[in-house]
């Protein structure tokens, strides 16, 4: 997905910049709330991921992260990754315009929503969190990591879709799926469609093409758009999370209705009511 180059490549130079302001333990704190996570692992004060079959960790530094093994081959995939295209600066203008966000943003400052590479990956692990806990659905995901996915380190690779798709429903289910989550999971991977592309189309094109699959509803689909595509206005109305925040903040029930405050700003918004709301209150 990222180009690489080996006339970037630098041994000398392993921190990487990202964009102010950023704030490396709040950005990856939602790698710690809910127990391990093989494919995105917290490890001795670092973040290991699998990059192109290459383990990189990744450690906090004065103006941004150190990335090991070092070198700038793994820059573009590191920025994103870390949320790199959010521009929190017109984010941050606008919620000195809205009262709550107003109080919420400077508590959380530096905040960016982590951003889901794969994007196979994005929907699999929505398809795992339906209806129930995030630390029984990291559990479980974890366990089909290990069973079609590979090692890398101390990091795992994510399984790939081709993989998935030579697997049987009962191989899943017996990993603490639901039979019908594994169908879903194998239906996915055995569509045929080009989920990279769809990174080109507007958001309702995506949400179109996405539903059409077996057992990818409304919320997989604004998941993906805010966690694997960064779409400004995508507003997860239905995330049981996400409703509990904007009852905290707001004393309100109707959560899609509530979405109607940030034009524009739906995405960042969801994510600084959710990681607010656990960060704050707990």
């Amino acid at each position: 997905m990222f180009p690489t180059s080996a006339s970037t490549t630098s041994t000398t130079s392993p921190e990487l910049s990202l964009p102010e302001p950023f704030d490396f333990a709040l950005s990856t704190e939602r790698f710690r709330a809910f127990g391990a996570d093989l494919a995105n692992l917290w490890h001795e004060g670092g973040l290991h991921r699998v990059f192109d079959g290459v383990e990189i960790r990744i450690e906090e530094a004065p103006r941004g992260v150190r990335i090991s093994p070092p070198g700038m081959a793994w820059a573009a995939a590191v920025r994103h990754y870390l949320g790199g295209p959010f521009d929190l600066d017109r984010f941050y203008a606008f919620a000195e315009t809205e009262p709550v966000l107003a109080d919420l943003v400077p508590r959380v400052r530096g905040f960016r929503p982590p951003l889901s590479p794969d994007p196979y990956e994005t929907l699999v692990s929505a398809i795992t969190a339906q209806q129930i806990s995030l630390k029984a659905a990291f559990a479980v995901r974890n366990r089909f990591i290990q069973a079609f996915g590979r090692p890398v380190g101390a990091a795992w690779e994510f399984p790939s879709m081709e993989r998935v798709a030579l697997a049987e429903p009962e191989e899943i289910v017996a990993l603490g799926f639901s039979r019908r989550k594994a169908e879903y999971a194998i239906g996915v991977a055995r569509s045929g469609l080009d989920l990279p592309s769809l990174a080109a189309l507007p958001d309702d094109e995506v949400k179109a093409a996405l539903t059409a699959l077996p057992g990818i509803g409304e919320w997989t689909a604004d998941w993906f758009l805010a966690r694997h595509l960064a779409r400004d206005d995508a507003w997860p109305a239905g995330d049981l999370g996400l409703r509990k925040a904007v009852l905290h903040f707001y004393g309100e029930e109707d959560t899609r209705a509530a979405g109607d405050r940030f034009p524009g700003h739906r995405n960042l918004a969801a994510h600084y009511l959710l990681t607010g709301h656990r960060v704050l209150t707990a």
